[in-house]
């Protein structure tokens, strides 16, 4: 066991020449936003104004350090530690008294001392991409001025911005207060303002109590965890901070949710089975055991890196090649409009593997997206469908390719699609719309999902519950009322809210009224097929449910 030691330090003492706090490259980046950072100042004024003289406790730092030594990287805490630095900057360039400003600044820089060796240095270093905007902007007496004029929009990373906003709403905030007001703040921060300071000499034990101890903070996520074994196992420092810029950009490419979601993706990849447990206990041994610790720069660079650019490509649908983007990214469009993401690691398997072969690429995702909407259209629940896409991905591992026998539907797999596709589609609300997308795209021989309209809606022709006496019961008797209403060829897309007076109208007022467009034309094709009939009758109606269910029937292959 490694030593571990746990101490309540007042502040001053954590901003002092005990402490020469590192923020590792493999961290994540700053991220607090205004509304933690005004909940941190307004929790102290409130302490302030209790008045009772009781400690005020801000939490925890968990720390990787020597005993004896001052330098010690920060594990968890960085978010509170560069807020507070970011505080007392605010402090020290708002006040007018010379020795209080002096004795601020000495808790956010150490002055030198020549009797002792030290050389004046910032008491908090941040990751090697951002030192340099926290010492010139926050650090150094007089700059929060500055930073304040800084435009947001030209700063390098979100980490920049991040300081820039919570330094204004900081510096808001105490601008406001009197003088008096906030030189009683800077001493309750000294005197009686406490952070618990856990340390060990071990970074696997720190990353252990880190979530123990995290009462304030962001919490650290499964990725940040692998970055930091990741990168923590990269000797040279320039390897080091090239692969930290790499995972960070990555992250920053996808946003922290879609990251994350990047590497559940992966491990279905690697592991080719459903999760068994929670993703920071399996992906340790199922992953990156792999390439740690003699290939953790294959990680970033091999793994990380593309896995991500592709899971942009697929998710904005903006994969590019010299010809047939048109195509892939129409099916990108389309799978992402079923209701679960199990598809995804095959997508990005595929993508990874034949990127440059737009052709391949086209006849694979038309193979995966009938297999998904398939299995979407007959309600497939998620244990036998992640287990279909496991097998896919092993036939993939061997070589299979688009042969892969996972793509066959058999002929009961087939059968259930076209009952489903035959039945009341409308009353399964998940489907309907994608069904009725696709066959709208067939009617209109588009390249993928053309419309970019705020609102689609699927309406009934004839209506669910038409009025007595009108044309409706003269054309329907209720038992075809009940048999044709919520059928596919009596569905069809419209971009407009609902009307429940418009939806009973007879079909003459409701293609004139309803399924019209005020330019008088109608953006979806299936809809404009409606129109062009005189009538709706159940023989039209039959005939329209026949060749739409035809047409998916071809398209599927069912």
């Amino acid at each position: 066991m490694q030593k571990l030691e746990a101490h309540e330090m007042p502040l001053h003492k954590v901003f002092s020449s005990d402490y020469d706090f590192r923020i590792p490259d493999y961290q994540r980046p700053y991220a607090w936003q205004e509304e933690q950072a005004v909940q941190l100042l307004t929790d102290l004024a409130e302490a302030l104004e209790r008045g009772t003289g009781e400690p005020y406790f801000l939490g925890s730092l968990v720390l990787v350090k020597e005993t004896g030594q001052p330098r010690c990287d920060v594990i968890d805490g960085q978010q509170r530690l560069t807020t507070l630095t970011i505080l007392l900057s605010v402090l020290r360039d708002l006040t007018a008294e010379v020795a209080l400003r002096d004795a601020l600044h000495k808790l956010i820089n150490q002055p030198g001392d020549p009797i002792l060796g030290r050389k004046p240095q910032p008491r908090l270093r941040h990751r090697q991409r951002d030192a340099d905007f926290f010492h010139k902007y926050v650090q150094t007496g007089g700059a929060i001025a500055t930073l304040l004029t800084l435009d947001r929009s030209a700063l390098a990373t979100d980490a920049q911005k991040a300081v820039r906003d919570n330094t204004a709403a900081l510096h808001r905030e105490l601008e406001g207060w009197s003088e008096e007001r906030r030189l009683g703040l800077v001493r309750m921060l000294g005197e009686r303002t406490f952070l618990v300071v856990v340390s060990t000499p071990d970074l696997e034990s720190a990353h252990r109590i880190f979530s123990v101890m995290n009462s304030r903070g962001l919490d650290l996520s499964p990725t940040d965890i692998f970055k930091s074994q990741i990168i923590g196992a990269l000797d040279d420092p320039g390897e080091s901070a090239s692969c930290a810029r790499k995972w960070e950009d990555a992250e920053e490419t996808l946003g922290r949710d879609d990251f994350a979601d990047l590497f559940l993706h992966l491990r279905m990849i690697y592991e080719k089975k459903r999760a068994e447990r929670e993703l920071l206990k399996e992906f340790p041994k199922q992953v990156l055991d792999r390439y740690l610790p003699d290939r953790a720069d294959v990680f970033v660079n091999d793994v990380v890196v593309p896995y991500a650019e592709a899971y942009a490509q697929i998710r904005d649908a903006r994969y590019e090649a010299s010809s047939g983007t048109e195509q892939v990214n129409a099916w990108f469009k389309r799978l992402q409009q079923t209701d679960n993401n199990d598809w995804r690691p095959a997508a990005l398997w595929a993508l990874r593997n034949h990127e440059h072969d737009p052709e391949w690429l086209d006849r694979f995702f038309r193979a995966l997206e009938r297999l998904s909407a398939s299995m979407f259209v007959r309600r497939v629940y998620t244990t036998p469908r992640v287990t279909r896409y496991a097998e896919l991905l092993r036939q993939l591992d061997q070589g299979q390719a688009l042969d892969s026998p996972a793509f066959d539907l058999t002929e009961s797999e087939k059968a259930d699609t076209r009952a489903r596709l035959e039945g009341e589609l409308y009353l399964v609300g998940k489907i309907r719309k994608y069904v009725l997308l696709r066959v709208d795209e067939i009617l209109s021989e588009a390249h993928g999902v053309k419309y970019d309209l705020p609102l689609i809606t699927v309406e009934h022709v004839l209506p669910q519950n038409p009025e007595a006496g009108s044309r409706w019961t003269d054309l329907f008797d209720e038992d075809q009322r009940a048999y044709w209403t919520h059928r596919l060829g009596n569905l069809v897309l419209l971009n407009r809210v609902k009307n429940s007076a418009a939806q009973n109208y007879d079909f003459t007022a409701k293609k004139a009224k309803y399924f019209t467009g005020r330019s008088g034309a109608v953006p979806f094709a299936l809809t404009s097929q409606v129109l062009r009939h005189e009538d709706w009758t159940p023989e039209v109606l039959e005939a329209q449910q026949k060749h739409l269910v035809d047409l998916l029937v071809k398209e599927w292959d069912l």
